[in-house]
């Protein structure tokens, strides 16, 4: 057997896939003109679909990515697998780097394609968003106008005939509609997410309100206070307010102390008018706590008398003694307590009958009440042991 080796040939064998000169890998740059594509299209994505979700846009670049690879291996720009073992004869040099540049120049043309269809498709995203917000202010501009156009011709229509001017305060009324679309228009702009769902259910909200309040009625669950006090605000000439025992608890807490500064702020801003008739369920709620609270409010400059409903005529006795605030005699205010003495509901009636009547049954009560400095007497007779009334 023979040991002598098989010749050799003196050319190196060639292959389709040199290596690059700068000792590179042309997979790592294929690998590379994948990587730039991929994240080029995941910024495009994450630009146009900000609601869309992360894995869903990382998804899409890769399957980005990788038709960029197919691409390149379609041109010829991505190695391919080796054909089998030939002996060929070794490339010259300068086809080697003809090559390795014509690759290059098809990468930066490439690369620059993809920069500027980004930079299109930017401008594209940002001229759409300030069409729609020119699109949004001239939309809710149009209809505030529409709007105001439409009280201003509902008000001449019901003063019509009538030779007192147009009153100065629907006028303020009507001119602060524009300012009120524009406050919306500003909170309705692209923001954060959260910001606009929570724009969007106050909204509903108000609106669901302001619907009900159309038929004359509208109620909310628990205690509104809110409620309470934009009526105080509003109110221009009389409040009349009934205090159950249900409700001694609200004089010591933080919403208390903002209702009194409002209705002060109607006393002395407006000259609205303040009554509150304390209705205690027996003479034992007679005590000095009551008589500091009744204090408190008369250096308000508010009126406030004091009913015991068992000692009330009987015919007083009767009827509903729940809490009640009565606004220009006009709007009743309500709140509704369960069977434990909870306040589960407030409710907003301005139907005229069944206002007039719980005015009727306010100055009933008012003028069964007793006054702060009969209060006075009664508190320190009944400290004495003198009582009045039976306690049992």
């Amino acid at each position: 057997m023979s040991t002598a080796q098989s010749p050799q040939s003196d050319d190196p064998v060639r292959t389709t896939n040199p290596a690059d000169p700068r000792g590179e890998s042309p997979w790592a740059r294929t690998l590379l003109v994948a990587l730039v594509v991929g994240a080029l299209f995941w910024s495009v994505t994450a630009l146009l679909g900000p609601d869309d979700g992360t894995l869903r846009q990382f998804t899409a670049a890769v399957l980005c990515a990788g038709a960029a690879v197919l691409v390149q291996y379609i041109l010829g720009l991505a190695p391919r697998p080796d054909p089998p073992r030939q002996e060929q004869h070794p490339p010259r040099l300068e086809e080697h780097t003809r090559r390795l540049e014509e690759h290059t120049r098809r990468v930066e043309e490439h690369t620059r394609r993809t920069e500027n269809a980004l930079a299109e498709n930017s401008a594209a995203v940002r001229d759409g968003l300030n069409r729609y917000d020119d699109e949004l202010k001239t939309g809710l501009t149009r209809h505030t106008e529409d709007v105001k156009q439409l009280v201003e011709t509902h008000v001449t229509q019901v003063d019509h005939g009538t030779s007192e001017p147009y009153p100065q305060l629907d006028r303020v009324r009507i001119e602060s509609l524009p300012d009120l679309a524009k406050g919306f228009a500003d909170v309705l702009l692209p923001g954060t997410s959260i910001l606009h769902t929570f724009v969007h259910l106050e909204m509903s909200r108000v609106v669901g309100h302001m619907a009900d309040l159309t038929n004359l009625s509208a109620e909310c669950p628990g205690e509104n206070h809110d409620w309470m006090l934009t009526l105080t605000r509003a109110a221009e000439q009389s409040i009349c307010a009934t205090s159950t025992s249900v409700d001694r608890d609200f004089w010591t807490s933080e919403p208390a102390g903002r209702y009194l500064d409002a209705q002060q702020a109607a006393i002395d801003e407006q000259g609205v008018s303040v009554r509150r008739l304390f209705l205690l369920e027996s003479a034992r709620e007679l005590d000095d706590r009551l008589l500091r609270l009744c204090e408190e409010q008369e250096l308000r400059r508010i009126d406030v008398r004091v009913a015991v409903l068992p000692e009330l005529p009987p015919h007083l006795q009767r009827g509903t003694t729940n809490d009640f605030i009565l606004y220009d005699e006009e709007v009743s205010f309500e709140v509704e307590q369960d069977l434990r003495d909870v306040n589960v509901r407030t409710r907003l009636t301005a139907r005229q009958e069944y206002v007039r009547d719980r005015m009727k049954r306010f100055k009933e009560l008012w003028d069964a009440g007793m006054g702060l400095r009969e209060l006075e007497v009664r508190v320190d007779a009944e400290e004495d042991g003198n009582w009045m009334v039976d306690r049992a």
